[in-house]
């Protein structure tokens, strides 16, 4: 017996109607108490834990299709899940209906386009080992195993961003599940403004099962930037980040990393785990990475830098072993209109409080290529802000949820009186911000068409459960 929760909160069962869409899935229906369930509903995110009824595992658009007419039919509280890092555990539902599009990570690569067909399952990892084949590459995120639509459909900050913009710049085209189980395909000339509140707009106006992403040349190596000093020199290293940083050429992604020492070989073995601050850089021609960093790199008794050029793939793999699946997570942000001498303090100060060492501040160098799309150009909104600050509260242990939660809430708390009021929809806590933090992000003129969009896609708020504009 499956028993679903509908979206005005009662429930159904549909045993019956559970029976015959699995019989016409080319992908598997998952349903509770069944052998792989319990690995089949696993979140990323160990905080976020959901038990849904049923758990779609597309193989097709068609799926989805089958999938998505059935929660429309019977009003299922329903959720879609690309690669199942949103840190606010959207991608899955307790007692709802998954549409899991896990299995559908092919990426196809036409290099004379420079090109990608982006299937809406795939990973960075998938992406970046199909285009380096050419030495090319779209604009991502920094963990090689976050989905790509989820990252992409939200903005998308990577290593490439100054010099080629955000994921969601570089989305030409889209395979588009609606919530009345129609299929659209959008492109710049087949509505563009479902395609401009894809560029950005979240995943709450379908099922994307597929993206068409702009390729540029970027690798096979790259330079890579890793300067390690210090906590008790923090300040004197983000003095000198901070005007390093503002003046650099779009060529150079950077950001600055309030944490703990890595164990490494190249870090002094007492420094492991220690509070520190990293700077880390990427420069897509690795011919000019030595010179562009070098003052950066110049600053004098660094404990340890580990710069040099180093395989694209690579970079984009620097962070996975920090960020294993079934680890606890909280992250917020806020954007900065400049690194003032009380915004860097404050990110010192709190750097220290961290109740766990793996938690991390990190100012990100923004402006370049992303800044110059302006902010109604895609849903994604204003762009300005030249700098980023990521609050990260990752931690192990279940006992430990409210400490790291209330540390990364402080550290945001802290630092928004200095913010321009934005965070970046993919650090966005557990949407405890709602409708305001959606306005703040896209603006007032980019929330109103997205609302508009919603209505004319999901006019019944199907697809509820991402960063939701209702209709």
């Amino acid at each position: 017996m499956t028993e679903l929760t509908t979206i005005d909160g009662g429930t159904t069962r549909l045993d019956a109607e559970l029976d015959a869409l699995a019989a016409d899935l080319t992908g598997t229906l998952v349903r509770a108490g069944d052998p792989d369930y319990d690995t089949s509903r696993a979140l990323w995110n160990a905080v976020t834990d959901r038990h849904p009824a049923a758990i779609v595992r597309c193989a097709t658009t068609e799926d989805v299709r089958r999938a998505v007419l059935l929660a429309a039919e019977h009003r299922l509280l329903v959720a879609v899940r690309a690669g199942g890092h949103n840190v606010a555990g959207t991608a899955g539902v307790d007692d709802g209906l998954v549409i899991d599009l896990g299995q559908m990570r092919d990426v196809s690569v036409d290099p004379g386009t420079r090109l990608a067909r982006v299937a809406g399952g795939a990973r960075l990892g998938d992406l970046d080992a199909a285009t380096q084949e050419h030495a090319l590459a779209a604009p991502a995120g920094v963990f090689s195993d976050t989905g790509i639509g989820g990252l992409g459909l939200t903005g998308g900050i990577g290593w490439l961003r100054r010099l080629l913009g955000l994921t969601c710049d570089n989305i030409v085209g889209a395979t588009v599940v609606a919530a009345d189980g129609t299929v659209h395909e959008v492109d710049e000339e087949n509505d563009p403004e479902l395609l401009w509140g894809l560029r950005g707009g979240g995943g709450n106006l379908g099922v994307v099962t597929e993206l068409v992403v702009r390729l540029h040349p970027v690798g096979p190596e790259v330079y890579a930037g890793f300067v390690l000093h210090r906590a008790d020199r923090a300040l004197e290293v983000l003095h000198a980040y901070r005007d390093w940083s503002a003046d650099l050429p779009d060529e150079v992604s950077s950001m600055a990393v309030l944490g703990a020492a890595p164990e490494d070989e190249a870090v002094p073995a007492e420094l492991t785990g220690q509070p520190c601050v990293i700077v880390l850089a990427c420069v897509a021609d690795p011919d000019h990475g030595e010179e562009l960093l070098a003052p950066i790199r110049d600053l004098p008794d660094p404990a340890a830098d580990l710069s040099g050029p180093v395989p694209y793939v690579e970079l984009q793999q620097l962070f996975d072993a920090d960020y294993p699946e079934g680890m606890r997570y909280y992250w917020r942000s806020v954007h900065l209109p400049e690194l003032s001498e009380e915004a860097l303090l404050r990110s010192v100060d709190q750097m220290h409080r961290r109740p766990s060492a793996l938690s991390t501040i990190d100012l990100w160098h923004l402006g370049g290529a992303m800044s110059r799309v302006g902010a109604e150009d895609t849903a994604f909104g204003d762009r300005s802000a030249p700098y980023l600050v990521g609050i990260e509260a990752n931690w192990t242990e279940p006992d430990d949820d409210e400490a790291n939660m209330r540390w990364a809430r402080g550290c945001a708390a802290d630092l928004d009186a200095l913010s321009t009021g934005r965070e970046y929809l993919n650090f966005p806590g557990f949407q405890e911000g709602g409708q305001e933090t959606l306005r703040a992000a896209h603006g007032e003129a980019n929330y109103a068409r997205l609302r508009a969009l919603k209505q004319r896609m999901d006019p019944q708020n199907l697809f509820r459960l991402h960063q939701n504009i209702a209709p």
